[in-house]
Parts: C-alpha cells; sequence; structure tokens
C-alpha cells in the first residue's frame, strides 16, 4: 500500500493551540513538557526543549551520580526535576506532551495515565525528527533488525564518509539522534539505527531510505507478543521515500514491506547471500554485486567490492551473517547515490564493533571468540553457524524467547555446552533434549567471576581445532552491567590462561 501525502497523526500532536509542531523551526516556547528518564537520551531530550523555551519537568525512578549532575544542569537551565519516591504517578495537570526514553514500556503507570488523559507521548526519536529544520535537513537512512543493526548502521556510515559526505551513525548507536540533529555543523546524511522500542514511540518519520535487517523473537517481555515485536519492527518502511530493504532470505522481512505506507514510487530492493535477481544486491563469484541501483539492471551488476575486503585483522573467513550486513549497508549507500568505489573502500576502513564475533586469542590450538553482543537466539544462532566445532558458552536473561530451535539448529556443531547466569536450565533442559550426547557443564555461581570457572572449563573440554565461543544468546544484566563488560570478562580469562599445555 503506498500513499502520497503523510498527514501527522492528530493523536501524536500537542494540543497546544498553536498548530503543529514538525520541525525545530516551530514555535515551542511554553510547550508543557514531562520527560521520562536521564540517560543520556532523556537529558538532551529536556535540553533542546528548554533551549526552545519549553516548560519542562524531568522524572526519573533511577538515580545515579551521573543522573544527579545531568539533574543540576537541568535545574539551572528551569527545569524540575523528581527521582524515585517523588516521581509523581501521573503527568501534572496542563501536561501537553510527554517525552519517554527508549526502554520505557507502554505499560509503564505514568505513561498509561497519559494515554488515559489524552496526552501524546513520543520518544526521543520521534522528537528529533520533529526538531530537525524546516529546510536543509539532513535526510535519515534508518536501519533495524533483530540482529546486526549496529554493524550495518556503522558500516553505512563507512560508506557514506568514504563517498565524501559528511555523515555519522545516530540513534541506538553513537551520537544520540537529537544531537546529530541539532549539530551546529549539519551532516549531509545521518545513518540512523533504530530499535523496536524507539520505533513503537515514533509516528511521523520518513526516512529516504530503510532497511529491516531480519526479525526473530526478542524482548517478547516488553512488546508482550511476538507478533507485536515484529510489527514494530516492520514500522521502519512506513513513510520511506526512495528505498525499502528487505532480507530475501528472510520472509518475515519482504511481508513486512509489503504490508507497509510507503511514499509513491519508493522501490523495494532485496539483499541475498546467493546471486541476486533485479534489483536485488548479493554474492557472485566472492563478489558484492549490485543489481539494484544501475542503468542496465536486467542484464547486468555493478561490482561493489570483494568478501574478502570484509576479512578482519585476524584474517578469518567473515562469517555469512557479517556479509549480509555489508550487502544492507551497502543497498541504503547506494539508494543515496554512493559510488561503486566509495562502497568498497568504506568496507575496507571498517572497524568491527567490540564483542562482535572477535578472536580474542588462539591458545593450544583452540580459537577463542566473544561474540557477547549476541543477546538472543537468532543471534547466537547466526554466531553458531559460522563455525564447524564449538564449545559454546552461553546463558543470562533469554527474555522470554524459546531456545529449541536454536540448540536443534547448532547440535552437530556443538563439543560441548558451558552454561551460566540466570536462565542457564532452560538451555540445559533444550541441549538434553535435541543433542543428549553433548556434555554440559554447569557454573552455579552468579557473581561476575562465574566467567573465569566457564573458560576454564571450556578450555579442559576444547580440542585442537575447535572454537570456543561466547555467544550467550540471553542479555548479560543478571550478572554484568552491559553485553561489554560481559564480553570483557571473558577476554580477559582467556588472556590469563596457560599459553601451552593442558
Amino acid at each position: 500500500m503506498t500513499q502520497e501525502a503523510w498527514p501527522v497523526d492528530p493523536a501524536y500532536e500537542p494540543d497546544d493551540g498553536r498548530g503543529t509542531l514538525t520541525h525545530g523551526d516551530a514555535d515551542w516556547s511554553g510547550l508543557t513538557v514531562v520527560v521520562i528518564g536521564l540517560g543520556v537520551s532523556g537529558f538532551a531530550a529536556a535540553d533542546a526543549l528548554l533551549e526552545r523555551g519549553a516548560r519542562v519537568t524531568v522524572v526519573s525512578r533511577d538515580r545515579t551520580p551521573m543522573m544527579e549532575d545531568r539533574a543540576r544542569i537541568l535545574d539551572v537551565l528551569g527545569a524540575q526535576v523528581f527521582f524515585g519516591d517523588d516521581v509523581p504517578d501521573a503527568p501534572p495537570p496542563g501536561t501537553r506532551l510527554v517525552v519517554t526514553s527508549p526502554g520505557v514500556p507502554p505499560t509503564n503507570p505514568f505513561l498509561v495515565a497519559a494515554a488515559a488523559a489524552g496526552i501524546p507521548v513520543w520518544g526521543e526519536v520521534e522528537l528529533a525528527w520533529r526538531m530537525r529544520p524546516r529546510e536543509g535537513a539532513a535526510p535519515w537512512l534508518t536501519v533495524t533488525g533483530t540482529n546486526g543493526k549496529t554493524t550495518a548502521v556503522t558500516m553505512l556510515e563507512s560508506m557514506l564518509r568514504a563517498g565524501g559526505l559528511r555523515a555519522t551513525a545516530a540513534g541506538n548507536v553513537g551520537l544520540p539522534i537529537l544531537e546529530a540533529v541539532l549539530h551546529p555543523e549539519p551532516y549531509d546524511v545521518l545513518a540512523v539505527e533504530l530499535s523496536t522500542f524507539q520505533l513503537h514511540w515514533s509516528r511521523s518519520i520518513s526516512p529516504y531510505a530503510s532497511c529491516l535487517l531480519n526479525v526473530a523473537p526478542d524482548h517478547l517481555d516488553w512488546h508482550g507478543s511476538y507478533d507485536e515485536y515484529r510489527h514494530q519492527k516492520g514500522r521502519v518502511f512506513d513513510r520511506s521515500q526512495l528505498a525499502a530493504v528487505y532480507n530475501a532470505q528472510d520472509l518475515t522481512t519482504e511481508q513486512l514491506l509489503l504490508d507497509a505506507e510507503v511514499v509513491e514510487g519508493c522501490r523495494a530492493i532485496g539483499f541475498t547471500l546467493g546471486v541476486p535477481s533485479v534489483s536485488m544486491l548479493g554474492v557472485v563469484d566472492g563478489v558484492l554485486a549490485d543489481r539494484a541501483f544501475i542503468d542496465d539492471r536486467r542484464t547486468t551488476a555493478a561490482e561493489l567490492a570483494h568478501v574478502d575486503d570484509l576479512r578482519g585483522p585476524d584474517g578469518a573467513d567473515p562469517a555469512p551473517h557479517y556479509v549480509a550486513d555489508a550487502l544492507a549497508a551497502a543497498a541504503l549507500a547506494r539508494a543515496y547515490g554512493v559510488a561503486p568505489v566509495a562502497v568498497r573502500d568504506g568496507l575496507r576502513d571498517y572497524q568491527p564493533q567490540p564483542h562482535r564475533v572477535h578472536t580474542v586469542a588462539t591458545v593450544d590450538g583452540v580459537r577463542y571468540v566473544d561474540d557477547s553482543k549476541a543477546t538472543n537466539p537468532g543471534a547466537a544462532q547466526a554466531s553458531l553457524t559460522a563455525f564447524d566445532d564449538v564449545v559454546w558458552i552461553a546463558g543470562g536473561l533469554l527474555k522470554g524467547a524459546d531456545v529449541d530451535d536454536l540448540v536443534r539448529a547448532a547440535a552437530s556443531r556443538l563439543r560441548a555446552v558451558v552454561l551460566l547466569g540466570r536462565d542457564r536450565a532452560q538451555l540445559a533442559d533444550a541441549v538434553r533434549r535435541h543433542a543428549p550426547d553433548v556434555p554440559v557443564i554447569d557454573i552455579a555461581s552468579t557473581e561476575t567471576g562465574a566467567m573465569d570457572d566457564a573458560v576454564r572449563a571450556a578450555r579442559d573440554l576444547a580440542r585442537p581445532g575447535d572454537v570456543v565461543l561466547l555467544a550467550p544468546a540471553a542479555a548479560s544484566l543478571d550478572m554484568y552491567d552491559s553485553y561489554g563488560a560481559r564480553g570483557d570478562r571473558f577476554a580477559q580469562a582467556v588472556r590469563e590462561l596457560p599459553s601451552a599445555g593442558r
């Protein structure tokens, strides 16, 4: 379905009697706003609103020294800030808009009260879109997906810069999106990573081009169901102007594109690890090939790069999902007019993000790989698929996800499994069902030092030529501050192993 004009949803316009707030040059003065959260995005939202004369109240259930520092700054600028038990149960009388941080679920009582009162709720991404300048605003190239979105959007950033453009990654990675939009030295184009949390609270974004990498169950505890999670992922395509990029090997992404409402004339562009059809990017004899953004695409293809251009510092072959991320990024770059040579140079210059299939060391012929960013079953499955013989370290917070399909698909690759974290029993049960002959080591401790025990256990189980893979299939917050902290602990434990002998 398509449409040419995009009226703003009136349910998401503050009833301030002064018309719509659709750009940064509008009259925001006097608007009474509550901002939920004092993280990076909440602080940026409050600061931007105060600068434009809005009356701002900030509420935060959490209280950290960093948040207290931010609160003092906002107090000087004229905001009211409430922490902890002082936070009201509902928006104060006169509130015309609530701006929420992305992690706050719609079931939050404060947001439920706002909805009951008819007060519009925006996320910080929606606010950023509406604060762009009326004329000359940088176009957005948006990326979402259950897995790989940070890799794809930072690859895209590298390609855009190789093409001579002033570009940055923003949103769920890189700069806070408001800082990117309001930067005193305007960007030519923004590579914007969007999570489902951010998409849920967005209503009027119209990207120049958009991309959905893949969809697999995740964050079901936040969204309530897989159907709702999938629906929110598909909203990345809404109002896309020139191109909507989907994964030709993930039928869900194609169906969500068919269900989306895009601007008249927007093209559907697929990417595949196989030979591309017309209007697709793919791989031909080790070459990343474009049959979408060339004049004679029915009979020829443009060479963009070689798969070898994606090899990491350790010289290992790139994992299939890493190649797929590169193709998706290339599709967005080409949609924006980036030349093939800039796609190639951007990939060659690209520095992989940490904790994503990163080889920490090889000890006694065993390769130790940190993929702590594999925080859901889909990501772990993609990681496991890249290796033949694996001692798998997994476990953490599964967020309501089922792991049977993951273990069933990986069973033939597993040398042994080492489990830690709160939901490890669920993984152990799946291994018993689908890989009953695979040894399972249970690390009962939930202290951060449990990773040391896990690495030592994996060392004892591995043989030369094996890979010890940290791909937890779960979030880290039961034991660590972040997936990065979990990966760092793994790397530290690996480096402390004896360099030879058993």
